[in-house]
């Protein structure tokens, strides 16, 4: 354990100054500026306070924004796994599968790191006019039970605020993304392994992108359903794609076809799971190249 979180501790070296972190945590800022701007508008238009947790909740309730957040982080993953000068040093006093274990524990410490600074950014832009009350607000009720949520494209719903409270839902809507992000960072991880960082990037936007084409309303569109089939769709794509698995909207809330916020989770852990596996045995065929003196 020593050594493992010694390599850890090495590939946090300059971290936090290099510019790839400091572009990506820019840039994942001005998303969720972006993207929140629909929450705030209805707080300025009906003058309503919000609850701290719910701008993360509604901003980051479809597919959408999940993935345009998630794909941020492929750019900071791309340079998986961590090499220097100083990676001959740690591989020569510990095994391979130790040093691997180093970088799956890099990889979800970034990813958590990542997640609580969108968490951070998105309550941040709403603090003046939210409270801090495990209860939902007027804002809340608008979005639900009026046409507003739909007009402005807010993942709104009554089923949502009926069984959990706002703090249990941002912790779920938390979970999901940080669960869907590992993902991406094991792929590029694994992908890189394979062939020298060549294929880390390709399939992690491969990855992403079965998940956006597999959305319910653009198979819909492709299969020429109407509004009011998209139930069928929606009951089938809920439990196959990774993206929608990752949205809180998408679970089953006890009279709905689909995966439940536990399953969807143990989806991710065997998504995971498998990956790690892979790059198991990626890494013992991995050719380390170190260049300069």
């Amino acid at each position: 354990m020593r050594q493992i979180c010694a390599a850890v501790r090495f590939n946090f070296l300059g971290f936090f100054r290099s510019s790839r972190t400091v572009i990506v945590f820019l840039l994942s800022a001005i998303v969720c500026y972006l993207l929140s701007g629909r929450v705030y508008e209805v707080v300025i238009r009906f003058d309503t306070p919000i609850q701290a947790a719910e701008p993360f909740i509604w901003t980051f309730g479809d597919s959408q924004a999940v993935l345009l957040v998630s794909l941020l982080l492929i750019f900071l993953f791309s340079d998986l796994p961590k090499l220097s000068a100083f990676t001959p040093f740690y591989l020569m006093r510990m095994t391979r599968r130790r040093w691997l274990i180093a970088q799956f524990c890099y990889v979800a410490l970034v990813t958590a790191l990542y997640v609580a600074f969108v968490l951070a950014v998105t309550v941040a832009l709403c603090m003046k006019n939210s409270f801090s009350g495990d209860l939902w607000s007027e804002t809340a009720a608008i979005l639900g039970y009026s046409k507003t949520g739909q007009e402005l494209h807010v993942p709104s719903t009554i089923k949502v605020m009926e069984s959990v409270t706002p703090y249990g839902c941002m912790l779920q809507v938390g979970a999901l993304m940080f669960g869907y992000s590992l993902t991406l960072g094991f792929l590029v991880l694994f992908g890189n392994l394979l062939s020298d960082r060549k294929y880390g990037m390709a399939l992690s936007l491969g990855y992403s992108l079965y998940g956006f084409l597999l959305e319910p309303e653009v198979i819909g569109k492709l299969l020429g359903y109407e509004n009011y089939q998209l139930y069928r769709i929606r009951s089938f794509v809920g439990w196959i794609s990774p993206l929608n698995n990752a949205v809180y909207g998408m679970h089953d809330f006890g009279y709905d076809n689909l995966p439940t916020v536990a399953q969807s989770l143990l989806i991710f852990a065997g998504i995971l799971a498998t990956l790690a596996l892979l790059s198991g045995r990626a890494a013992r065929r991995y050719n380390f190249t170190f260049l300069g003196v």
